[in-house]
């Protein structure tokens, strides 16, 4: 079993790592840095560190004014607060002036589960992707916050870049080498690509490796970066494999599987099946429990991928 790790810690340290060999980056925070690990930067570099009160869309302003200074803020707050209390700030003040502003959203999809459905972030993916010039990353793992982080500091304009609450399953190591747009292939197969992010990437190997033991060959394919789309990955496997599922942590409308279906339905159409959260809320409770609850286990992925062979069977009789 892999081992659990806090993505937020690392998160943290991956910042303060940032912060020492890049003296532009500072961090703002909308009084979340306990919760986030921010407060470790703030430690690190209190001079660096601005705490704008629980005021989301004054935290986007003041990011925006550093950038505009030369700076490259780190702006922290919760994903839905991002998604929603500040978005107008988001889409003028960052989108519109490309605004060299990385948005740290933390606790992303139902990670904050006991906090119930006013704190998921289920459909921010949606809201951030549709945004003109901003880039959307969701790391799977700790390893990949680490890995991505500089690369978000040297990436121009704004990024949307989401956490999740908990501790998660660390994937890789260090040979682990993502880049920004460039989709990962974790697994090969010929049968169907589950192509996925955040969490839902260690869920989706699972889902593989019992997908083998009833002898079907799943490709599995890692998305971290959902704007900009890797579309030639994306058809790639559309062509090799003939039936795609997607796996995310968040609404099945507008985020990874919409991404997909948009993106590979003008190319190349195969039967794609979304694994995701149906239209509807979440309650509050134990955070895998609402995970499998609301159709993201792994039984859910595995019937998902026996579904898109089936239609990718009837296609072809």
């Amino acid at each position: 079993m892999a081992e659990l790790v806090s993505m937020r810690k690392a998160y943290g340290e991956a910042l303060v790592k940032l912060g020492r060999s890049c003296p532009e980056v500072v961090a703002l925070s909308a009084d979340v840095s306990n919760s986030d690990f921010s407060y470790l930067f703030q430690e690190a570099f209190p001079d660096r560190f601005f705490n704008v009160g629980i005021a989301e869309q004054a935290l986007v302003d003041v990011a925006a004014g550093l950038a505009y200074a030369g700076r490259i803020p780190f702006a922290n707050t919760f994903a839905f607060l991002f998604a929603t209390r500040a978005l107008e700030m988001v889409r003028t003040h960052l989108c519109y002036g490309e605004a060299n502003v990385k948005l740290m959203a933390a606790y992303s999809g139902v990670s904050d589960s006991f906090d119930g459905p006013t704190h998921h972030a289920i459909t921010d993916i949606a809201i951030m992707r549709s945004l003109p010039k901003m880039t959307v990353i969701v790391p799977s793992d700790p390893v990949a916050v680490a890995k991505l982080l500089p690369q978000v500091a040297q990436w121009q304009g704004p990024v949307y870049f989401r956490l999740n609450r908990n501790e998660v399953p660390r994937l890789f190591d260090d040979s682990y080498d993502p880049r920004i747009g460039h989709a990962v292939e974790l697994r090969p197969g010929d049968d169907v690509t589950l192509i996925c992010c955040g969490l839902m990437v260690s869920r989706a190997l699972e889902a593989a490796q019992q997908l083998e033991r009833e002898g079907v060959n799943a490709r599995v394919l890692e998305v971290h970066t959902i704007k900009p789309l890797d579309v030639g990955a994306l058809v790639n496997a559309a062509r090799e494999t003939r039936a795609l599922v997607t796996v995310e942590e968040h609404s099945i409308l507008g985020g990874l599987g919409g991404a997909v279906a948009e993106a590979v339905t003008e190319v190349f159409p195969v039967p794609i099946k979304r694994v995701g959260l149906a239209d509807r809320f979440c309650e509050s409770g134990p955070y895998h429990v609402l995970l499998d609850q609301y159709g993201m286990a792994v039984k859910d992925i595995v019937a998902a991928a026996h579904d898109a062979i089936c239609a990718k069977n009837m296609i072809r009789n």
